[in-house]
């Protein structure tokens, strides 16, 4: 039974394994033979690219980039749909802090914490769920936490006591977390980089619409009958509904898993065993999944392209978190606004976000003019235009809204404030986003788990000192130190596009 299964292993290494790429498969063979006391008949077989599967030519339907219009547009709303409820889990716990805090008799301060391991473990978690997505494909490594991190919504909602709610918030978040890392690179998959634009400007939209849109629906469910637990409930309701609706009527889009589904049936179906993928050329073994997937997001992190990028969209994505706390600071404390009507400011910050959204479709069309004069290659400094202007209006919102906030001035002009930063916000992070994809498309999910790790740790502490920070400086110089920060971040998007082209002819901007 042992020679049985060492002659299986060996043979199904020597099917995956091409000779220019391992020359001392053979002479492995022979040693293990010599061992053993066995041979096979591939030992003097040349598996050359003859035996490679690929797909048939660059109009092959079976390669998702070729799916119809109506395929794509179906995988984009599903996964979209679970990156929604996925973000506006991670803001709709904000308004239920302090209920929950009279409820378990704790400080406001230790009842936030069911937010900030929310949004740790969003950050945490794709470091592992998105290297694994490009092993073993994006759908169950997107459905299958999703899934998981509905029950644990449920499980929230029923807790009995604070602990009970901080670990199933933490889970929760951590599995909800799949859908962030890797629908950049099922948009990668999926959609070719004249169209990407566009379809990430769908991704962003559900990524900032849910943390904005959560504030008022939560602060709504809270005060009325239903109270805290419900805004749980919602969430894994609305997770489980989209989770299995993916896992029904979406395929998988990772073109080296379906590269080796496609060998698969082709060795049943022709009884040719050499037939085999590229991707099942890799021998997986933890070790190596270790050194090259787990490292890896913290190797992108060092690179000094990937890192500023990564910062700028994790400090405006932080400002999105921050304003959970402020915006309620500010128009309830000094303006006496009930908590429901209070979080309605969130709404001017929503329109500015939509306001950059349609700058962001604007500058596709001026991208995609770009790509075909660079001979269809991607041209990521085209990304940059709106991110250079939104620089601007973002730093002006934020100290327009810190020195008019507190003060007796119409409510209107905090809010056109909180419209500047919206309007700043989407071009930054959206544009961030797109330049990280089209500098490092091999690696995608892999860059995009590095920004959600850096965001999400940004977002998770700054609901933490947002409010302590406007208590002790007040609010105008309280926002004004974030404003320092967005007026150092400003160049970004300039040296990039300066410096960019160069920074990837020296390498320093390729993929680890």
């Amino acid at each position: 039974m042992k020679l049985f299964t060492l002659i299986v292993i060996n043979a199904n290494e020597i099917h995956t394994k091409d000779s220019n790429e391992d020359p001392s498969w053979k002479s492995r063979l022979s040693a293990t033979g010599r061992q053993y006391g066995f041979t096979h008949a591939l030992a003097t077989e040349e598996m050359g690219a003859q035996y490679l599967v690929d797909f048939e030519g660059p109009t092959d339907p079976y390669n998702p980039l070729n799916w119809t219009s109506r395929r794509k547009a179906k995988t984009l709303v599903i996964y979209s749909s679970i990156a929604l409820i996925t973000a506006f889990n991670t803001a709709v716990f904000e308004p239920a802090v302090p209920q929950i805090a009279e409820e378990f008799g704790v400080s406001e301060e230790i009842a936030t914490l069911g937010t900030t391991l929310n949004l740790l473990a969003t950050g945490l978690f794709p470091l592992l769920l998105a290297p694994l997505s490009e092993v073993y494909g994006r759908k169950w490594t997107v459905t299958a936490p999703a899934f998981i991190a509905a029950c644990f919504a449920f499980a929230c909602g029923s807790s009995k006591d604070l602990q009970s709610i901080l670990i199933t918030r933490f889970f929760q978040g951590g599995f909800g977390a799949g859908v962030i890392a890797n629908l950049g690179g099922i948009l990668g998959d999926i959609y070719s980089p004249q169209q990407r634009g566009a379809a990430m400007v769908m991704y962003s939209t559900c990524v900032v619409a849910g943390p904005l849109t959560a504030p008022i629906i939560g602060s709504a469910v809270v005060t009325s009958h239903l109270g805290w637990r419900w805004t749980m409930f919602l969430v894994g309701i609305f997770q489980m509904v989209f989770s299995v609706s993916a896992m029904l009527f979406v395929s998988e889009t990772y073109t080296p898993v379906l590269l080796s589904r496609k060998a698969s049936e082709l060795r049943h179906a022709t009884r040719n065993w050499a037939l085999h993928s590229k991707h099942e050329e890799w021998n997986v073994s933890f070790r190596e999944l270790a050194r090259k997937y787990l490292i890896r997001p913290f190797l992108l992190m060092i690179n000094p392209v990937c890192f500023l990028m990564s910062f700028y969209a994790s400090f405006v994505y932080g400002l999105i978190y921050g304003s959970l706390a402020a915006v309620p600071y500010i128009f309830e404390n000094y303006r006496g606004w009930h908590p429901v009507v209070a979080s309605l400011p969130f709404l001017a910050l929503l329109i500015g976000c939509f306001i950059g959204l349609i700058v962001n479709l604007g500058n596709t069309k001026l991208y995609v003019k770009a790509m075909e004069a660079n001979g269809g290659k991607a041209v990521p400094e085209a990304r940059l235009y709106p991110m250079m202007g939104g620089s601007f209006f973002l730093t002006g919102g934020i100290f327009l809204l810190g020195w008019t906030g507190a003060t007796g001035i119409s409510w209107v002009v905090p809010c056109i404030g909180l419209l500047f930063v919206g309007g700043g916000f989407f071009p930054i992070f959206q544009g961030s986003l797109n330049y990280l994809i089209d500098t490092f498309l091999p690696v995608a999910a892999s860059a995009l788990a590095t920004t959600t790790f850096m965001r999400c740790m940004l977002a998770a502490v700054f609901p933490l000192f947002m409010t302590p920070m406007l208590e002790a400086l007040g609010v105008g110089w309280g926002l004004s130190i974030l404003g320092f920060v967005g007026v150092v971040m400003i160049p970004v998007p300039f040296l990039f596009f300066t410096f960019g082209p160069r920074l990837r002819a020296k390498g320093i901007a390729m993929p680890v």
